[in-house]
């Protein structure tokens, strides 16, 4: 039984001018796409199968980041269903030369594991063992309601 720990995925993007929009931030488009490919990473590495995108819960921008910046984008599985596993989304602004963080961006996407032919397939239980995980399941609650 995988932990929630164990789904954890933490990855960082330099913020380049092809990435950004008329404003010279990052584009929404492109952290919608960093955060599917990190939150796809964690659900496949807790159901052990290859995990297609279902549903994004919500996706709130709250702060740009600019050109320059480093994204720095944090998933990991919460909760699972029968076939599916639900996975908590953060990003910050990460200034490259200081490594100070701003919180920018927080999700939820829900991913479905499936099989060669493209059917759903069981998920395992997600075990949370620790304070840690249990810090950031109720981090991932709070945040979603």
């Amino acid at each position: 039984m995988p932990t929630l720990e164990e789904t954890r995925i933490r990855n960082r993007f330099r913020v380049q001018p092809h990435h950004a929009n008329n404003y010279e931030t990052l584009h929404g488009g492109n952290l919608m796409k960093w955060l599917d490919e990190v939150s796809a990473m964690s659900a496949m590495r807790f159901a052990g199968e290859t995990c297609v995108t279902a549903r994004v819960n919500e996706l709130d921008f709250e702060q740009p980041i600019l050109i320059g910046d480093t994204a720095l984008v944090e998933g990991y599985v919460y909760e699972a269903g029968r076939t599916s596993a639900h996975v908590a989304l953060r990003a910050w602004r990460e200034e490259p030369t200081t490594g100070e963080t701003e919180l920018t961006t927080r999700s939820s996407f829900v991913f479905v594991a499936i099989d060669a032919e493209g059917s759903p397939v069981p998920v395992p239980d997600l075990a949370v063992e620790s304070e840690e995980g249990e810090r950031l399941r109720e981090r991932a609650y709070e945040t979603l309601e």
